[in-house]
């Protein structure tokens, strides 16, 4: 196999939550008494860390307010929205198949580890990864830290892993840690902003990862594009 580890990323490349991200971001400010983002706004900071992301959402807020949007926010993800957030058709055969093909696997999100935890076990993944890493963790995307504490925790050299995800966030991680990366178009950033950093492949669903696996030349590029 080209590569022996793959990191995902979990909303947007696996889950399809952004809209419940961007309803519980913008009833968190409503609560408080502030403007709500635009949804464009907020699906645009999906993939940070929590702390990163209202700090783009909120720059003129001081931390304390901040901070109140963030335990604002987990309420409303974990609690109060119910906005579906089911997985994107194929992700679970993907990643049981891909476990069972021997490959590890792992994931690297914006999400914190209650955020995390409960996906997986309500997605029914969470048996299939190898380890995992959350923003509350590690430095934000698009820090390399979480891919080199997956790395290192997994013993694989970052020229035989792969990063797949939906965002810039992402794909950056993915550079600075010298991590090869394919991309997702289906996700919260647009084909053609994604393209722009010269990822491995840009995908139309997740289904059609085994087989880009299959035919990956280490010595080209593959761009398939929706």
């Amino acid at each position: 196999m080209r590569y022996e580890l793959l990191v995902f990323d979990w909303d947007g490349t696996l889950m399809d939550s952004a809209a419940r991200i961007v309803a519980s971001m913008q009833a968190a400010f409503a609560e408080l008494g502030l403007p709500p983002p635009a949804a464009a706004a907020a699906r645009n900071v999906i993939g940070l860390g929590l702390t990163h992301a209202v700090a783009e959402l909120a720059p003129t807020q001081d931390a304390a307010m901040r901070a109140r949007i963030i335990e604002r926010y987990r309420a409303h993800y974990l609690e109060l929205d119910d906005t579906p957030t089911p997985l994107f058709p194929g992700a679970e055969e993907v990643v049981s198949g891909l476990r069972a093909a021997g490959y590890l696997l792992a994931v690297a999100t914006g999400k914190s580890r209650i955020g995390l935890d409960r996906a997986l076990a309500q997605s029914g993944l969470g048996a299939h990864f190898h380890a995992t890493r959350s923003a509350d963790e590690t430095f934000s995307k698009p820090h390399p830290q979480m891919l080199q504490e997956l790395l290192d925790e997994l013993g694989v050299h970052a020229s035989r892993a792969l990063m797949i995800g939906d965002t810039e966030y992402d794909l950056l991680t993915a550079q600075n840690a010298g991590v090869d990366a394919v991309a997702v178009c289906y996700g919260v950033h647009t084909p053609e902003r994604l393209l722009a950093l010269a990822p491995r492949a840009c995908l139309s669903a997740i289904d059609a990862l085994p087989g880009w696996l299959a035919a990956a030349d280490p010595h080209t590029s593959n761009h398939e594009t929706p």
